[in-house]
């Protein structure tokens, strides 16, 4: 996926359509003098919605189209005859896709399966006919109900990436060279910080033609949960994981303090990401022999990890073992 296409942000302006205005039609044919009401309803404004597509992967068709607008409900006619309703407007997003009020903030849903459609916002309701309006007092009712007005508001979408393993740890730790190992994917990499400007996902085969996906999520660095480097643009991703897989580099000066700072990180962004399944994996191990091995894991004491090398192959399939065991755990 090209960075300049991945879009996990937009803010567009909604209105749905109005109402329809009932009829005040009476009745009127040969041999019938006073037939009496007869009109129609109006048709109901057109709704904006969403639909999860599994085929898009960002927001990116959504961004140069700012203003969203919904068909009007059509007015109701002769012989209860009700008006047409007015065009819907389905906007496909890609699964993971939370919206929001603009203004409030308000958290309205979010679309997580493949088909699922939900309304956005609704358009008016058309009005009554005057056929509704007459009793036996009132037989002859001259007047309708106007159509709803349609509502009109700016929405915020914001695109969650949804994945079973999120990679978690500062920028050249060695996720994306992992996910270019392991699966499809061909991220960008580099030996410099923030190489991965966007999340990239890959599916990752397992064992008897089994299956995960995993993220890449972009480097976190220490005051991410204030906005710092890529910070707030791209914790929210980690939310939507299954699984977070930390990763410290075998090079790292300090693993274990490494390993706290991308915790509290995350635990400053939100502290329900801590109750997510978690598991340590030290890359780039083809560097290290036998006794520098034996010093880290004492350094990282009850701490589950695992030594690995892309580059190597060494431990990939039993860390891709590891991965599936706690997944289904």
């Amino acid at each position: 996926m090209a960075e300049t296409n991945f879009v996990d942000y937009v803010k567009i302006h909604c209105k749905s359509g109005a109402g329809g205005a009932g009829s005040a039609h009476l009745r009127r044919e040969k041999f019938v003098a006073k037939g009496g009401p007869d009109g129609g309803d109006g048709g109901r404004g057109g709704h904006i919605i969403l639909e999860g597509n599994q085929h898009m992967w960002t927001l990116l068709h959504l961004k140069y189209k700012k203003h969203i607008k919904a068909g009007n409900g059509e007015s109701g006619g002769k012989q209860r005859s009700t008006g047409a309703d007015g065009e819907d407007i389905v906007l496909e997003v890609p699964l993971g896709t939370i919206a929001r009020d603009a203004e409030s903030g308000e958290f309205l849903f979010e679309i997580t399966q493949h088909g699922e459609s939900k309304v956005l916002m609704k358009g008016g309701r058309g009005g009554l006919g005057n056929d509704h309006f007459k009793s036996a007092t009132y037989q002859t009712p001259r007047f309708a109900q106007p159509g709803e007005e349609g509502q009109e508001s700016w929405m915020i979408l914001e695109l969650k990436v949804l994945a079973d393993v999120g990679l978690v740890g500062f920028p050249s730790s060695g996720k994306s060279t992992l996910l270019s190992v392991v699966s499809a994917a061909k991220p960008k990499i580099g030996d410099y910080p923030f190489t991965t400007l966007v999340p990239n996902l890959g599916i990752v085969g397992h064992r008897e033609q089994r299956s995960f996906v995993m993220a890449d999520i972009p480097g976190i660095i220490e005051g991410a949960h204030e906005g710092r480097g890529l910070g707030l643009r791209f914790l929210r991703h980690i939310e939507r994981n299954s699984m977070l897989l930390f990763m410290v580099p075998a090079d790292s000066k300090d693993h274990l303090k490494e390993y706290r700072i991308l915790m509290d990180e995350l635990e400053k962004y939100n502290p329900e990401l801590l109750d997510k399944q978690r598991y340590l994996a030290i890359s780039k191990s083809d560097m290290l022999d036998e006794e520098l091995m034996k010093e880290i894991s004492h350094e990282l004491k009850d701490i589950p990890h695992m030594f690995f090398s892309s580059v190597t192959g060494k431990n990939i399939q039993v860390l891709k073992d590891k991965i599936w065991e706690i997944l289904n755990s």
